[in-house]
């Protein structure tokens, strides 16, 4: 409903319209509890729908998904991102969960006891507000790209497609994670390719075969249930793991170099306008893309409720300084499942159970007040 100024007024506004967004609007819907669901994409699933053409996911659809609708198809063929794509859509229709597409969040703040949300189609109040954008979207890319020859066409992760964004030529690759592993493959076809840098190790079997599903229930079962800030291990091993990059899952280095992809050490620099490796060479290409990762950015938020790090302060993804904030899909945010999506659903009904209790609260709170 409308507010004052045009403001319009809700319970709640979700930040967010993937998995995460969607997993916290299905649990407080089937608790009654009104609530917007933002999405700065076109369509519910654009999130996935915009990744690279041939990713596929590494969960077998058997797991994929979310509270109160299981995932179509074979229980351990991997998805592709469209598929998931049009999962989510109509998760989001089977619930007629409220999402509203094209409203990108521009920032959050106090206003009262209220939060004001401001956004690209104007302005929101709210008693909880529940962040579910997670942490990790903004490109990272070094300094000295900038010093690259202007010619070389550069792009990021997050923007590759396919080959055909590409010019002819050679391609490198920079960074040996998942997304650089599975995006040089995907150009050497077309192209000569290099990849730079080195992997932080690699399950060893096929994750798409019998043993694969073996070592996903066990990797699944102790992220989710063992690998938690609960339990004496889960806090002792999650932070090393938030300071290790993810292995290699689904293509092995033995896989790069049979595609036809050269390995190459780590680039360090720029010379002449070409990419410098760290042993002194350069490389005369025409394309790098750089699948070096994404860094944290909450700079739209304007609440005191970081750490020293710029991480948000939160128990299990409530906001004891910010009483009716809340985060869901946040990395580690109670368990290793915590951000992806086999354990957001957990988090979400967390969250939603909190809110609904607040929710009771506040109307005895106001009533006792009035009365006094």
């Amino acid at each position: 409903m409308n507010g004052n100024g045009g403001t319009e007024s809700f319970e709640t506004v979700i930040i967010g319209g993937a998995q995460a967004g969607l997993s916290t609007g299905y649990h407080l819907s089937k608790r009654g509890l009104p609530l917007v669901i933002l999405d700065a994409n076109e369509r519910v699933g654009d999130s996935w729908r915009k990744r690279w053409d041939s990713m596929r996911l590494f969960t077998p659809a058997h797991y994929d998904g979310l509270p109160g609708m299981a995932f179509p198809g074979r229980g351990f063929r991997a998805p592709t991102k469209d598929e998931m794509g049009e999962y989510l859509e109509s998760y989001a229709a089977k619930f007629e969960l409220p999402v509203r597409s094209k409203v990108k969040v521009e920032r959050l703040s106090r206003k009262g006891d209220r939060y004001l949300i401001e956004t690209t189609n104007g302005r929101l109040e709210a008693d909880q507000v529940v962040v579910a954008t997670g942490a990790f979207h903004t490109p990272k890319v070094p300094r000295f790209a900038r010093d690259l020859d202007p010619a070389i066409v550069q792009l990021h992760s997050v923007d590759y497609r396919n080959p055909s964004q590409l010019r002819e030529g050679g391609v490198l690759v920079v960074g040996v994670g998942n997304s650089g592993a599975d995006i040089s493959i995907d150009v050497v076809r077309n192209h000569p390719t290099w990849l730079a840098g080195k992997e932080s190790g690699h399950i060893p079997v096929p994750i798409d075969s019998l043993r694969g599903r073996i070592v996903f229930r066990l990797v699944r079962f102790m992220g989710h249930h063992v690998l938690k800030w609960t339990t004496p291990i889960g806090r002792k091993v999650m932070p090393k793991l938030d300071k290790k990059a993810t292995p290699l899952i689904r293509v092995k280095p033995k896989d790069i170099v049979r595609a036809g992809v050269q390995r190459v050490p780590r680039v360090a620099g720029v010379r002449d306008g070409m990419p410098m490796l760290e042993d002194g060479r350069t490389l005369d290409v025409s394309n790098v893309i750089w699948c070096t990762g994404f860094k944290q950015d909450f700079s739209w938020i304007d609440l005191p409720i970081f750490d020293e790090r710029g991480a948000p302060k939160h128990l299990r993804g409530i906001v004891a300084d910010e009483p009716g904030l809340y985060f869901v899909g946040l990395k580690f945010q109670y368990a290793v499942s915590s951000d992806v999506i086999t354990g957001v659903g957990r988090d979400a009904e967390y969250v939603a159970k909190h809110i609904a209790a607040r929710q009771a609260i506040t109307p005895v709170k106001a009533q006792a007040e009035a009365v006094a």
